[in-house]
């Protein structure tokens, strides 16, 4: 289906094409480029002019530049501009306008991906949805997502993003959603806001964006509640709200975790809700209740939805559970992996621990007798000045009682490992590559298996070699 023709991006970038062309995607890495795709030279690492010439060759139908690149022909298919980042900009203000559909802005401190995805898929049972790629979030993230949307979408779902003022609003903008969500505010990116009502604030701009009588849906539970409602009653044609708060519009009463469930009792209004989701974490009860109430708010059908949640699990990266096999030759000779790699900040470490401390290690199937729930946790990043108080705090959760083992990963993880008891504490490095070098000397069967940490912490190098390591053992045996 064609997404532009080369007359319509033109007109929407005010840019000049050479040849004649239409576009059925939009990329901005050659690595995923498909055949038919309009490839964006964004200058980030790397200038992408120095890839044109291979997009080209990978069949793309033509590429957005400001100005034809060494080695591409005149005649090349190009849409030619002042600047490419404002080009993508104008194209994905261009997508916007002409979509009939209706649009659900999503931001937090914690848990935005997850829930967009739960909207990705609750939504998607009914109608055509169009929602952002992996955490497409930011100042090309959000306008590419636009860009890439086709004009009969009935929902899509924009994921935005920050890690410094004023970056909300002008996206929120560009997007116009119908309903803006804020899924929590907590302390992340601390380093660049003088404090957690900043952080707040800058959040809840997502509303700046909203439609003529959009709605704002906020948590309850924080305690920067009362700036989201200031903001949100500024904006919104009407505001609602989710938590365990009383005062919220949709109230969770009960979350009970299981080995690899949730279910979760809800009041919205006076209705009373009961819904599961496959996969354990009260956090994941709370951002179910928040996709009931945009739900709600489109008109769906929310009995199907709640039967959509019911086989949700998050995207890898985002607390996916799995079970690697050590040796096909005996039974149950395998760990279980939570991989929650991406991400990390005090609220989301709290969570996962919740969701380490409720599972079930095996116990009399490895070298050790009892099964072990051990936590491999990395830095967490953008905490600014309190970053080590907030690291060591980690040590007094009550899901910390539950824990046998600690294996720290970074500088700032020290703080963790000193105030840890030392018969919790495990191995503690600098560096992701030291400790993903004897992984599987740090696992036996029957455990269970959280790793943790902001994307820069590198822990998703602990995760690969878990899980090489589970894959060498089995070709080994075979």
């Amino acid at each position: 289906m064609t997404l532009w023709t080369a007359s319509e991006a033109a007109q929407a970038t005010g840019g000049r094409v050479t040849g004649d062309w239409t576009a059925t995607g939009v990329s901005i890495d050659t690595r995923t480029l498909q055949p038919g795709d309009l490839f964006v030279a964004l200058k980030a690492a790397r200038d992408g002019h120095d890839f044109v010439a291979q997009a080209l060759e990978q069949e793309a139908a033509a590429a957005l530049v400001a100005h034809i690149p060494e080695g591409v022909a005149k005649d090349a298919p190009l849409l030619i501009v002042r600047d490419v980042q404002a080009a993508l900009e104008a194209l994905g203000v261009a997508g916007r306008a002409r979509l009939r559909g209706r649009v659900i802005a999503v931001t937090g401190s914690v848990g935005k991906t997850s829930t967009k995805e739960m909207l990705r898929d609750v939504l998607g049972a009914q109608g055509h949805v169009h929602a952002a790629e992996a955490s497409y979030n930011n100042h090309w993230g959000v306008p590419l997502t636009l860009a890439r949307m086709p004009a009969d979408t009935d929902f899509a779902v924009i994921e935005i993003g920050m890690n410094h003022p004023g970056e909300i609003a002008p996206l929120a903008r560009m997007a116009r959603p119908h309903v803006a969500l804020i899924t929590t505010v907590a302390p992340a990116h601390l380093e660049a806001f003088e404090n957690i009502e900043g952080i707040a604030y800058e959040k809840a701009s997502i509303f700046e964006g909203l439609e003529p009588d959009g709605v704002a849906i906020l948590n309850a539970d924080v305690a920067t509640a009362p700036i989201l409602r200031e903001v949100a009653q500024r904006h919104a044609g009407r505001v609602l709200s989710f938590g365990w708060s009383r005062t919220a519009h949709h109230r969770l009463l009960s979350v009970d975790l299981h080995e690899n469930s949730t279910v979760a009792r809800a009041r919205a209004w006076r209705t009373p809700l009961v819904y599961k989701i496959a996969v354990p974490g009260r956090h994941f009860a709370l951002g179910a209740l928040a996709v009931l109430a945009v739900v709600r708010v489109l008109g769906l059908d929310r009995a199907v939805a709640m039967a959509d949640l019911a086989t949700w699990s998050p995207p890898a990266g985002r607390g996916t559970r799995e079970r690697l096999v050590l040796d096909t030759a005996e039974d149950g000779m395998s760990i279980d992996l939570i991989d929650d790699a991406f991400n990390a900040n005090p609220a989301s470490m709290e969570a996962a621990l919740d969701v380490l401390a409720v599972s079930h290690p095996r116990d009399d199937v490895g070298r050790v007798a009892r099964g072990r729930r051990i936590a491999i946790l990395g830095d967490m990043l953008e905490l600014g000045e309190t970053e080590g108080v907030l690291h060591a705090a980690l040590a007094d959760l009550s899901a910390m009682q539950a824990v046998h083992e600690v294996h720290c990963v970074g500088p700032r993880m020290r703080a963790l490992w000193k105030a840890l008891p030392w018969e919790k504490r495990g191995r503690r490095v600098d560096r992701a590559e030291d400790l993903a070098q004897e992984a599987h000397r740090l696992v036996d069967a029957g455990d269970v298996v959280l790793v943790k940490g902001s994307k820069g912490s590198r822990v998703s190098l602990v995760v690969a070699a878990l899980r090489r390591a589970g894959r060498k053992m089995e070709e080994d045996v075979a």
